[in-house]
């Protein structure tokens, strides 16, 4: 089936490979970035303590810098002779220039759209209904499982969808720190630039650049659409 349709689009091989590469890519810096942006999205929106306005700060930073910045303090701290890629590296991982690190790069670049999304989430919910948990006899990580996490789920999935859109479109700090390599670490972006640098290229960057759009769309709706059931059921159950 996955062969007739790249068939039928004229996808050549390099093109598929860039697409899957893109889609695993995203995947897994959505997914690991779902943990620690819940976490630090909670603590900017319900907790006070010195040094929150840094942090906060830190957590923008990659919205401010230019995405080649980003990518290049990427490579000197991971990088196999970075202070953290020369530890990692003794362990066998390695980051720079494979598809780990255009993973971390993504993540990095959306973690921002994602803490901000989850943020304005958490901090709609009404916090009389976590003070009545509370005073009920349940524990804090009662209370944020069992009221503050289902309410916030519409926000939270905002959130992943962004973070996912961005990863797909990142295309500065990945190159930059992983480079252009086919079949390693060149996602949709570097081969749409790749094609558009060789001559009778424009095609394929035409075809790549469509199944972007159709990608990105496509997570868009489908996060609406789940954000709305969620948010029924969530009503439903009040």
């Amino acid at each position: 089936m996955a062969t007739a349709v790249t068939a039928w689009l004229g996808l050549m091989p390099d093109e598929v490979t860039a697409i899957w590469l893109s889609i695993k890519v995203a995947s897994v810096a959505t997914l690991a970035s779902l943990g620690p942006g819940l976490g630090i999205a909670y603590l900017l929106a319900r907790k006070r303590f010195p040094g929150r306005a840094l942090l906060d700060g830190l957590v923008y930073l990659p919205l401010i810098l230019p995405p080649v910045v980003t990518g290049y303090l990427l490579l000197l701290a991971f990088g196999r002779r970075g202070p953290i890629g020369s530890v990692l590296a003794e362990f066998g991982i390695v980051l720079s220039f494979r598809w780990t690190g255009a993973a971390l790069a993504c993540a990095i670049m959306g973690f921002p759209l994602m803490v901000r999304a989850m943020r304005l989430s958490i901090e709609a919910v009404d916090r009389r209904l976590e003070q009545a948990a509370a005073t009920l006899g349940a524990r804090p990580l009662a209370v944020f499982l069992t009221v503050t996490l289902p309410l916030s789920l519409p926000g939270i999935l905002a959130g992943a969808v962004l973070a996912f859109a961005k990863a797909m479109g990142e295309f500065g700090a990945t190159i930059t720190f992983v480079s252009n390599i086919p079949g390693e670490t060149q996602t949709l972006p570097s081969a749409i630039y790749t094609l558009t640098q060789v001559p009778g290229g424009e095609a394929g960057a035409l075809r790549l650049t469509l199944i972007s759009v159709v990608i990105a769309l496509a997570a868009v709706l489908a996060s609406e659409i789940l954000a709305r059931r969620l948010a029924h059921r969530i009503a439903g159950d009040r």
